[in-house]
């Protein structure tokens, strides 16, 4: 991972292929739910992974790689591959492998490669198909203007579902501020996104973030990120914008490697076969949808969004003005008592639970953020926050959140969580 990055910036992005692969969790995304860096880095093993996020949402999305990239975790980090089959060194016009055949990360790595400007390389990361991860690679590349981060990542989304839904599309203002972001449809009938904007939402930092995230009926998803900055995060601006034009970042995602990439990764069922169990949400309703169920009936939903099994947002309003409220729900982390529930109440069934009031965490005046944490004997975690605005990085617009900390901390435990949502 390239220096200093701790999530993927694909942050928004990240997340979502650790949720497929039964390792939901959101970094740099909107919620920003996790108390501890160490958790995240470990939720986000991939990159990082969610915009998401794409909107918020990033999704995930995700860095240089939730996972953002992730995650981002945020919109995650996947995985880049080349034209000529593994071990070939063919460009990408070239014979390609039959789609049985299996592209190693050096495939990935050298089709991504070639599709970029002329140029030096370091710090070179990449995954195949050969994994239970979704396919990435993250270069840190200098076309002689200063050093920037490359993230790639691709992946198979079911078409037609909640996910695809929210793949390719231009993030939500409520939790991303961005200087421009378009989507069109191409003449194959994929739908693809071009973003530039920051990688932090309250622009404390110089570090843009530029995207271009494409989504084709069949469900090949590719997504590829870059910086100004020779990091994802902390690391010091090397050039006034990211390398690649919007222009060039549309030729590499539409590039057709991709697409016979995907098609070279194990099936959803293979992946699904050695990982954890689906997590929370996947079974009916999604997150957003049981939140929006949990809330007090004096207050209106005006908006709301995030991804299916793991992390939602809506904005609320009781009259008073707009409350954004969200939501993470996160199976597995009961390796995590010790270090984020110190002092925790605990309840008869063995549920430990947290609450607290803290600033916001975007840097907007005023902004302050409740939250009740929850974790469950058998790892579940819930945590859910609210605002006293209707977009962290925005200031503040009220003077508490829409909901009590004792209403949150009703929701967070809540049996709907416990049987999928």
């Amino acid at each position: 991972m390239p220096e200093n990055q701790h999530t993927d910036p694909f942050e928004d992005r990240f997340a979502a292929a650790l949720r497929d692969a039964g390792h939901s969790f959101r970094t740099d995304d909107p919620a920003g739910l996790v108390g501890s860096g160490q958790v995240r880095g470990r939720r986000k093993q991939l990159l990082r992974r969610t915009a998401v996020l794409g909107g918020m949402t990033g999704v995930a999305l995700v860095g240089v790689g939730a996972t953002l990239l992730l995650p981002p975790e945020a919109h995650d980090p996947r995985r880049t591959s080349p034209a000529a089959g593994p071990a070939a060194t063919a460009s990408p016009s070239a014979a390609s492998p039959s789609p049985a055949a299996a592209f190693t990360g050096d495939d990935v790595l050298r089709s991504f490669k070639e599709l970029l400007p002329q140029g030096t390389f370091s710090e070179e990361q990449a995954q195949g198909t050969d994994s239970l991860m979704p396919p990435y690679a993250r270069v840190v590349f200098d076309d002689g203007n200063g050093a920037a981060a490359l993230g790639l990542n691709v992946d198979r989304v079911e078409p037609g579902s909640e996910q695809a839904r929210q793949r390719a599309t231009c993030p939500d203002k409520a939790l991303v501020t961005y200087d421009d972001c378009t989507t069109a449809k191409l003449p194959d009938g994929s739908r693809l996104a071009l973003f530039r904007g920051y990688e932090y939402s309250d622009q404390r930092a110089d570090t843009k973030r530029w995207y271009a995230e494409l989504l084709t009926p069949k469900g090949h998803h590719v997504l590829l990120t870059e910086w100004n900055a020779p990091a994802e995060k902390d690391a010091p601006v090397s050039r006034p914008q990211p390398p690649l034009s919007v222009e060039q970042l549309k030729e590499i995602v539409t590039a057709d490697v991709w697409p016979r990439v995907v098609d070279s990764m194990p099936s959803r069922r293979d992946r699904s076969a050695t990982s954890e169990a689906p997590s929370p949400g996947t079974r009916g309703r999604t997150v957003a949808d049981t939140l929006a169920g949990l809330l007090p009936g004096e207050l209106k939903v005006t908006g709301q969004g995030g991804e299916e099994s793991d992390y939602a947002y809506l904005v609320v309003d009781d009259g008073k003005g707009g409350s954004l409220v969200q939501i993470n729900v996160q199976p597995g982390m009961s390796d995590v008592a010790g270090e984020l529930f110190q002092g925790a109440e605990k309840l008869a069934d063995g549920t430990l639970v947290t609450t607290r009031k803290s600033p916001g965490e975007k840097g907007a005046e005023g902004v302050v953020m409740w939250t009740a944490d929850t974790l469950r004997p058998d790892g579940l975690r819930v945590v859910v926050s609210a605002f006293n605005t209707p977009a962290q990085h925005q200031d503040a617009t009220r003077d508490a959140p829409a909901l009590t900390l004792a209403q949150l901390r009703e929701i967070a435990l809540s049996t709907e969580w416990d049987a999928g949502a």
